[in-house]
């Protein structure tokens, strides 16, 4: 996926400034996919010159006009373009497992801060999108019913809590391994 249709996609759900996007990248469609503010800005800039971007000048007291991005009309074509179109699905290029199997040619225990340095970041990140849900789609302030596009963010999300569900479960996993190895307990050796 291009940076671009993440940034139709924001845009799209809430029209707002280079600043305002970066930090929806940072608290939401970050987590699904990632960009520095000087991608997001730099990209701003090409997406309004090649047409797919309104940009309105927002005066602001005491501060600098800001500009506030909006999809235009040929933004939405290319939006709706790229949906019909296929996709590969996604390989999974895992660092940490390469690192983990490398860990029987040395000390298996040599990995076991590092996958737990993991464990807690998406543990974090699970509280956080729990919190999120409960605030954005299951509380008692969450609109009902909800209109598609909270519908499928609603379910974009569902897919973050169950793959973070899913690798703390593997990851708990990979740690019991580890602590039996550790303690000399019988293994086969089939790597």
């Amino acid at each position: 996926m291009a940076l671009e249709h993440a940034i139709l996609v924001s845009l799209l759900e809430k029209p707002g400034s280079g600043y305002e996007l970066a930090r929806r990248f940072e608290r939401s469609i970050g987590y699904f996919w990632t960009a520095t503010h000087q991608q997001i800005y730099r990209v701003l800039k090409r997406m309004e010159g090649d047409g797919l971007l309104a940009v309105r000048e927002v005066a602001q007291e005491g501060r600098p006009d800001k500009k506030e991005y909006s999809v235009a009309g040929p933004g939405r074509a290319a939006l709706s373009q790229w949906l019909h179109e296929p996709i590969e699905p996604e390989s999974l290029r895992h660092d940490l497992a390469v690192k983990i199997r490398g860990a029987a040619f040395d000390n298996p225990a040599a990995v076991l801060h590092e996958v737990e340095r993991h464990r807690r970041v998406h543990r974090d990140r699970l509280a956080h999108y729990l919190a999120g849900e409960l605030r954005d789609f299951t509380g008692p302030a969450a609109p009902a019913p909800l209109d598609t596009g909270q519908e499928l963010q609603h379910v974009v999300l569902r897919g973050g809590i169950a793959y973070e569900r899913m690798t703390i479960a593997w990851l708990d996993d990979v740690l019991a391994t580890i602590h039996r190895l550790s303690t000399g307990s019988p293994t086969t050796d089939d790597h």
